[in-house]
């Protein structure tokens, strides 16, 4: 998995046709929407800067900026469909950047990124910076993790048996623990996708009664929670590199392997980590990260909260409709799960326009 002047080229290559193909995203009156073509986030850029920023309207309704810092993950579905709906919908500009949540969380709290909006899978790296930079967040979708892998794989085969039912689940563990086998998945120093993923093969390994190598015949005999593993990869780079061929397989969400139109090998709730019903099962798992800090699973849950004090009505616009039907709405069709939406911490400061939306449920 070495890092080779040509394999780089090649997921560059890729990731500029993807962006380059993105068909239209199709808004329906009733706020639905059909995606037309997937596309691929490119290697991580800081800040996204959408048509409707540089329009700018606020003459429209809603003054101000929705600066918008998010998961990784949720790139395609924030910079092409939730982002300009919003923006067509209150009038407000919009701005995004993807990371990994936790990272995004150490940049806010040093003041490297100041957003004015924080969507963090999982309330971890929210409530990290209570109370200084907020003290609410609301919950209102989840999404499992899944298996995704490259068709044309030596491995792929096998793969697709398993994801149709032909081979038993216990299989997918065997196959990545093949030697030659390539994964890639996240750093969990500072993206939660990539500590849950952890923490799903632990999960696994209990559930199917598979031997206890195989947590380290699939993760490598290295600490589990390093940031130095050749498997480890930024988040927003990693589907590119699967689809370039360097990788057979890698860990995702299902709402970017719907997004991005990724084949895909589905995990049972007990281990996908995507139902909050399984809560207690998935805090079985534990995970010591490089810091010393002990982890354990928990539902991969998207929390939504605005940070700071800048342009305080754009931030509230931003979180009121992303719970709103339309928004909501937006994400199914992205393939997440959502929720009821429900405030977490100090209901009195939840902006007026959010806790009005709320009160509509």
């Amino acid at each position: 998995m070495a890092r080779s002047r040509r394999g780089l080229a090649a997921s560059r290559l890729v990731a500029r046709r993807r962006l380059a193909a993105v068909a239209a995203v199709v808004l329906t009156a009733s706020g639905g929407m059909t995606l037309r073509a997937g596309s691929a986030p490119a290697a991580a850029a800081p800040r996204l800067k959408t048509a409707a920023h540089a329009r700018g309207a606020a003459h429209l309704g809603v003054p101000g900026t929705a600066d918008v810092a998010y998961a990784g993950s949720l790139e395609y579905l924030e910079e092409k469909v939730v982002g300009p709906a919003f923006h067509r919908a209150t009038g407000a500009a919009y701005e995004g950047r993807g990371a990994g949540s936790k990272a995004l969380s150490a940049e806010i709290s040093s003041g490297e990124i100041s957003p004015n909006v924080f969507e963090s899978v999982g309330s971890g790296p929210i409530t990290a910076l209570e109370p200084r930079y907020t003290r609410w967040y609301v919950q209102f979708a989840a999404s499992p993790l899944v298996l995704a892998y490259n068709p044309s794989s030596a491995y792929a085969p096998a793969l697709e048996a398993i994801a149709a039912h032909r081979r038993p689940l216990a299989d997918l563990f065997h196959v990545m623990s093949e030697p030659g086998f390539t994964l890639g998945r996240t750093d969990p120093n500072v993206d939660p996708q990539g500590a849950a993923f952890v923490e799903m093969v632990e999960l696994a390994q209990r559930a199917l009664h598979l031997p206890p190598s195989t947590v380290r015949a699939v993760l490598g005999t290295g600490p589990l929670g390093s940031s130095s593993s050749p498997e480890i990869f930024d988040e927003t780079a990693l589907e590119p590199r699967l689809e370039a061929g360097q990788l057979d397989a890698a860990s995702a969400f299902l709402s970017q392997a719907v997004q991005l139109h990724l084949h895909y090998v589905a995990l049972p709730p007990t281990i996908d980590l995507g139902a909050p019903g399984e809560a207690a099962r998935y805090a079985r798992a534990t995970l010591r990260l490089a810091d010393g800090k002990v982890v354990h699973g928990e539902p991969l849950v998207l929390d939504l909260t605005t940070i700071g004090h800048r342009d305080p009505a754009a931030a509230a616009a931003f979180v009121a409709y992303t719970i709103s039907p339309r928004g909501l709405a937006a994400y199914r069709h992205g393939g997440y799960t959502t929720l009821r939406p429900t405030v977490a911490g100090d209901r009195r400061l939840v902006p007026a326009g959010v806790a009005s939306e709320l009160s509509a449920r």
